[in-house]
């Protein structure tokens, strides 16, 4: 596998994904580009930010799961589709939840990949069905 692959792999699977091998700082530390750029669809954030949100994911969602379906790519572009998973315990996106529902979505990624660090993501993941999902 080429070291972008292996990136993206990583950034799944170690850093998205809750596990037991890793935390998400070792990881996304050493597969991010120190200029790396997360855009969401309303805001964005830089490597140090994300890194602290993938951490509080951990936290509230213990069995969080990021399971890619298809990655397509042209040179250093990257599309991954992508099916979570988790079970949150505690304030989800206003919702309050108590670790006894689970959540199902996709999302779609669209990364930069370059000499094995990910230098950019344009992510849409589909939250308020995570959300319809999770309410009581």
């Amino acid at each position: 596998m080429d070291k972008n692959r292996e990136a993206l792999t990583a950034f799944y699977k170690k850093a998205l994904t809750v596990n037991t091998e890793t935390t998400p700082t070792a990881v996304l530390t050493e597969v991010l580009a120190d200029d790396f750029v997360s855009y969401g669809s309303v805001d964005s954030k830089g490597k140090p930010a994300l890194i602290a949100l993938v951490e509080f994911f951990w936290k509230l969602i213990p069995d969080l799961k990021w399971e890619p379906q298809d990655i397509a790519n042209d040179g250093n572009k990257y599309v991954v589709r992508c099916m979570a998973s988790g079970t949150p315990n505690g304030d989800f996106m206003g919702i309050p939840t108590d670790g006894t529902k689970t959540f199902n979505i996709m999302s779609i990624d669209f990364h930069t990949v370059i000499d094995g660090k990910l230098t950019s993501v344009h992510h849409l993941e589909d939250w308020a069905t995570a959300m319809k999902q999770l309410e009581v």
